[in-house]
C-alpha cells in the first residue's frame, strides 16, 4: 500500500506542483517581490519532483497508476518508462535555469501580464504530455500548453509580439483540429484511447480507411507541434518576438513535446513501416533538416537564426523514426535530451549577447571576445555541441543517428544529417564573427554588464553538456534501454495488466537486451 502511494506520488507530482505554483503566483498577483521568490522555490521543488520520479523509475523500469480506482480503459492514468522520466527531469532543470535567467530578463510589464501563472501552467501542460496514459488526454495536455504558450508570447502587447502570436496560433490550431479529428477516428475504430488498451487491440484489427486516416492526421498534427517540413512556418515568426526567457523555455520544450508524441503514437500504437509511413517520415526528416539550416545561413538576427536550427535539428530525431530500429531510436532519445539542453542556452546566451552589446543583430555587435571573454567560452560550448563536434555531448547524438542510417540501410538520409552539420557549424560560426570577433560595430567607453543572474544558469546548462560529452556511455546505455521499451512495448502494456512480477520480469528481459 505505501508503495503504491509513493508511486501516485511520484507521478502526480511533476504535475500537481506547477498547477499549484499557477495558483498562487495568480493569487499574489500584484506583489511581485513575492511572487519571484516563490517560483524559486517552486522551480527547486519541481527539480526534486522530477528527480524522485527519475530514481523510481530506474528501480522498477516503468511506473503507472490509474485514478480514482477505474481501471483501464475507463479511468484517467500517468504513466512513466524511461523516456518519460527523462524529459520530465530535463524540464524540471531546464525550468529553474530559464526561471533563475527571468529574475534579470523579465520587466514589471511582463509580471503584471501575468508571466509567472502562465509559465507554471505552461510546465504543467508539458509534464502531462510526457506522463499521460491516454490519447484523449494527450490532446488535453496539448491544449494547456497552447493556451498558456499564447499568453506568454503576447506578455509585451508589442506589435511584432502580437504578430507572432497570431502566426503561432492559427497554425497550431490547425494541428489541434487534426489531432482531434484523428481521436475520433481512432475510438471509432479500437473502442478505447488508453494507450495500453490501444497497444492490444489495434494489433488485433484489421487495416481500415479510418486507422490509416488516423496515423496520416497524427503525423500531420504531430508535424505541426514539432515543427517540421512543411508546417514549420509559425516557429521562426513567433519565437524571436518573445523575451529571451520564454524563447528559451519555448525552444528547448515545446517542439519536443510533437516530437515525443509522434514516437509514442508510432511505436505503441502504429508502425512506422504502415501506410507507407517510413518513407513520409524519412522525407520529412531529411527536408526538415535542409530547409532548417538554410533558413538560418540567411539569417542576421541571432534568435531567428537559432529558431531554423530548432527546425532542422527537429529532422534529426524524426531520422530515429523513420529507421526505427533500437540503435536509432536510442540515437533520438539521446538527441531530444541533449537538444532540450544545448537550444535553450543558446537562447539564454543570444539575452546575454544582446545584454552585453545592446542588440541580437549581428550586424550591430561585435568586440565581445575582448569585453565579455567568458561569454565567448560559454558561447562556444553549445555552439560547438550543436554543430556535433566531439568530445561534446552533440557528436555522440549525431553519431548514434548517422551510424544507425547507415545500418539501417538509409545512407543517402545520413549524407543529408552530414551535409546539415556542415552547414550549422557555418551559422555557428558567423554568430562567433559577427559577435565575439569582430571589431564593435560602435566603441563604448564602459563595458555593459551582464549580471550573474543570467550568466549562472548558462554555465550550468554549459557544464551538463561537456558532462554528458565527457561521460556519454551511461547516457547511451540509458537511451539504449528506454529505445528497447520504444520498439517493443510489452512492458509498458504489463504495467497496466499484468501482474507485478510480469512486470519485473520483463524489465529485468529488456535491461539484459
Amino acid at each position: 500500500m505505501q508503495e503504491t502511494t509513493y508511486n501516485l506520488l511520484v507521478l502526480v507530482f511533476p504535475v500537481l506542483v506547477p498547477l499549484a505554483l499557477a495558483a498562487l503566483t495568480a493569487v499574489l498577483w500584484r506583489n511581485h517581490g513575492l511572487q519571484r521568490i516563490v517560483s524559486v522555490i517552486g522551480l527547486g521543488a519541481i527539480l526534486g519532483c522530477s528527480g524522485l520520479l527519475m530514481m523510481a523509475v530506474l528501480r522498477y523500469d516503468i511506473l503507472a497508476v490509474e485514478f480514482g480506482s477505474w481501471p483501464v480503459p475507463f479511468g484517467i492514468s500517468f504513466v512513466a518508462d524511461r523516456l518519460a522520466a527523462a524529459l520530465v527531469a530535463i524540464t524540471g532543470v531546464l525550468a529553474l535555469c530559464v526561471g533563475i535567467f527571468s529574475l534579470r530578463d523579465m520587466r514589471q510589464l511582463h509580471i503584471r501580464g501575468g508571466f509567472y501563472p502562465l509559465f507554471f501552467g505552461m510546465i504543467a501542460g508539458v509534464n502531462g504530455a510526457f506522463l499521460t496514459g491516454d490519447v484523449f488526454n494527450l490532446y488535453v495536455w496539448f491544449e494547456v500548453m497552447l493556451i498558456t504558450s499564447i499568453g506568454l508570447l503576447a506578455l509585451g502587447r508589442t506589435r511584432a509580439q502580437i504578430d507572432g502570436a497570431i502566426k503561432y496560433l492559427l497554425l497550431n490550431l490547425l494541428g489541434t483540429v487534426l489531432f482531434l479529428m484523428a481521436v475520433g477516428l481512432l475510438y471509432g475504430a479500437a473502442g478505447t484511447l488508453a494507450f495500453a488498451d490501444l497497444a492490444r487491440v489495434l494489433p488485433t484489427l484489421e487495416a481500415s480507411p479510418g486507422l490509416v486516416g488516423a496515423a496520416i492526421l497524427f503525423l500531420c498534427a504531430f508535424g505541426i507541434k514539432a515543427g517540421v517540413f512543411p508546417l514549420f512556418f509559425w516557429l521562426p515568426a513567433s519565437y524571436h518576438t518573445a523575451p529571451f526567457t520564454i524563447s528559451a523555455i519555448f525552444a528547448g520544450l515545446l517542439t519536443k513535446v510533437g516530437v515525443y508524441a509522434a514516437f509514442r503514437v508510432f511505436t505503441l500504437l502504429f508502425t512506422v513501416e504502415e501506410a507507407g509511413i517510413r518513407e513520409i517520415v524519412a522525407v520529412v526528416a531529411a527536408c526538415t533538416m535542409v530547409t532548417g539550416v538554410f533558413g538560418a545561413a540567411v539569417q542576421w538576427n541571432i534568435r531567428r537564426i537559432l529558431s531554423f536550427h530548432i527546425i532542422s535539428q527537429i529532422g534529426y530525431m524524426l531520422m530515429g523514426l523513420a529507421i526505427a530500429t533500437p540503435l536509432a531510436l536510442a540515437g533520438a532519445v539521446f538527441y531530444i535530451v541533449h537538444h532540450i539542453i544545448v537550444k535553450a542556452n543558446l537562447f539564454l546566451l543570444a539575452g546575454a549577447i544582446r545584454q552585453a552589446s545592446g542588440s541580437d543583430d549581428l550586424k550591430k555587435s561585435g568586440g565581445l571576445l575582448k569585453s565579455h571573454p567568458w561569454l565567448a567560452v560559454l558561447f562556444l560550448i553549445p555552439a560547438l555541441s550543436l554543430a556535433g563536434l566531439p568530445p561534446l555531448s552533440g557528436f555522440w547524438a549525431k553519431f548514434l543517428v548517422v551510424d544507425a542510417s547507415f545500418k539501417g540501410d538509409m545512407a543517402w538520409l545520413a549524407a543529408v544529417a552530414l551535409f546539415t552539420g556542415i552547414l550549422t557549424l557555418y551559422s555557428m560560426t558567423k554568430i562567433w564573427m559577427e559577435a565575439f570577433w569582430k571589431a564593435p560595430a560602435q566603441e563604448r567607453v564602459r563595458a555593459r554588464r551582464v549580471p550573474l543572474a543570467m550568466t549562472a544558469p548558462i554555465a550550468v546548462l554549459c557544464a551538463i553538456t561537456l558532462f554528458i560529452g565527457l561521460s556519454a556511455e551511461p547516457f547511451v546505455q540509458f537511451a539504449e534501454k528506454a529505445s528497447v521499451t520504444l520498439a517493443d512495448p510489452d512492458v509498458y502494456v504489463a504495467a497496466f495488466f499484468g501482474t507485478e512480477t510480469e512486470v519485473v520480469d520483463l524489465a529485468i528481459e529488456r535491461s539484459e537486451q
